[in-house]
């Protein structure tokens, strides 16, 4: 069995799926939208546990001094029959160790605890919703890199074709010009095209090394990467538009991104309400060191308090007045979003069918053009067709070809827009499976 050159063996060969998985794995930007999705599920998960009794410690080692005074009311005379002055003073100084553990369970927060929870949910939907926008629209970037090195490599076989074809001419009109049948005029038409044939066949390779770095660095290769699976375009519209702009008021990733950030707002209005509302609550407290515990220090207590802030600098009906604000704020970039993405679905749905139809009209192109070659060539061997005539058919054929290229690969990129504006990009590998039209690198 031949084995494959060393170069060649060394490059990694995947397909879209691959391709797409790879990307997933070693991306930087879907790396930090991970552990930001992890961030706000933690939070979230603390807030769980806010009906739950909040339990402290505290060990204080402090130095004190007390003075009592005793009055001694009607024992004052016998008092001072003894010498003893009234009112009796005691000063005790002395250190002590105050360990208290204290406990507080909330009954009634006015809405605050639902309203943290609620919001924590929000920001881990808001969360959520940024990675898988992040992640489709990475796909798209995949898309334009892996496909556009397709479509390099499609230009680079055409410009050789074109090249080698206009070679061939050159070497005819050499012939024919040493017998007489052609102008030294037309051999050096033939010339001049065939080394301007070479000048774009060799920035053509450029081009394909170009999108070839960028398809590398967008999958982290360290080196060159082969695509496998070739441009595509369906035959047939894929969906209807309509459709395609009720899955996107439905899927959209921004869309809900802002609809976790209307329901954060929405929250927060309800959180400075309840800074309006009393709290209530349990709570308990037990003494350690009752030896050292001072006079006025129970040994344990526990009860209910209820707490009420009448005035308060941060001005609470501001506050609520800006959490409104803030929410309408929400409100309204949710309806802009929703009309925005209603307008790209409509251009991108648009952009992927004009595609279509000008690769399907292409194809006849093609043919016309390569039998219009077939027979410039025949006269141009009989003498009945000049050198220019050979040319412009060749670069014709070589045109078309690669317009045809052009429109698939725009195919392909519209439809991976079309997809991400829409929401659902995870469907891509499927429509590729079906399409009806493949062009394969040869």
């Amino acid at each position: 069995m031949a084995q494959s050159p060393i170069g060649e063996a060394a490059v990694p060969a995947l397909d879209w799926q691959q391709s797409q998985q790879r990307l997933e794995q070693v991306s930087d930007a879907l790396a930090a939208a991970d552990a930001s999705v992890r961030n706000k599920q933690d939070l979230q998960d603390a807030t769980r546990l806010l009906r739950l009794p909040e339990i402290t410690g505290e060990v204080r080692r402090l130095q004190f001094q007390k003075t009592l005074t005793l009055p001694l009311g009607s024992l004052a005379p016998v008092a001072e029959a003894f010498g003893i002055e009234s009112p009796l003073q005691f000063t005790e100084r002395d250190w002590r160790t105050r360990p208290v553990v204290t406990a507080v369970l909330p009954l009634y927060t006015g809405g605050l605890i639902p309203a943290a929870q609620q919001a924590a949910a929000g920001a881990t939907a808001q969360a959520s919703a940024e990675r898988e926008s992040q992640r489709q629209s990475l796909s798209v970037q995949l898309a334009q890199a892996y496909f556009g090195q397709r479509l390099a490599e499609q230009a680079v076989d055409v410009r050789r074709d074109v090249r080698d074809g206009l070679q061939h001419h050159l070497d005819d009109a050499l012939k024919l010009e040493r017998e007489g049948f052609a102008t030294r005029a037309q051999r050096l038409q033939a010339n001049v095209a065939r080394d301007k044939a070479e000048r774009d066949y060799q920035k053509s390779l450029n081009d394909l090394q170009t999108l070839k770095a960028a398809l590398a660095t967008l999958l982290r290769s360290g080196g060159e990467v082969r695509p496998l699976s070739p441009l595509f375009v369906h035959r047939t519209p894929i969906g209807a538009l309509p459709t395609f702009e009720r899955d996107a008021q439905a899927r959209q990733p921004q869309i809900a991104r802002l609809r976790a950030l209307v329901a954060q707002a929405e929250q927060g209005v309800r959180v400075q309400q309840a800074k309006l509302k009393p709290t209530v609550y349990l709570f308990g407290q037990y003494d350690f060191l009752r030896r050292d515990e001072m006079l006025t220090d129970p040994d344990w207590a526990f009860g209910i308090g209820v707490k009420y802030t009448f005035l308060s600098p941060s001005s609470r009906p501001a506050q609520i007045s800006a959490a409104r604000a803030q929410q309408e704020q929400a409100e309204a970039g949710l309806r802009e979003a929703e009309n925005q993405v209603t307008l790209g679905v409509r251009k991108a749905w648009y952009e992927l069918d004009t595609a279509r139809q000008q690769f399907l009209l292409l194809d006849s192109s093609i043919e016309q053009n390569r039998e219009n070659l077939r027979l410039q060539e025949l006269a141009f061997r009989e003498g009945q067709a000049t050198s220019l005539d050979v040319i412009d058919a060749r670069l014709g054929l070589g045109g078309a070809q690669v317009e045809r290229a052009q429109a698939a690969y725009q195919y392909d990129v519209a439809l991976a827009q079309l997809l991400e504006i829409s929401g659902q990009m995870d469907r891509y590998d499927e429509f590729r499976r079906q399409a009806d039209e493949v062009i394969a690198h040869e």
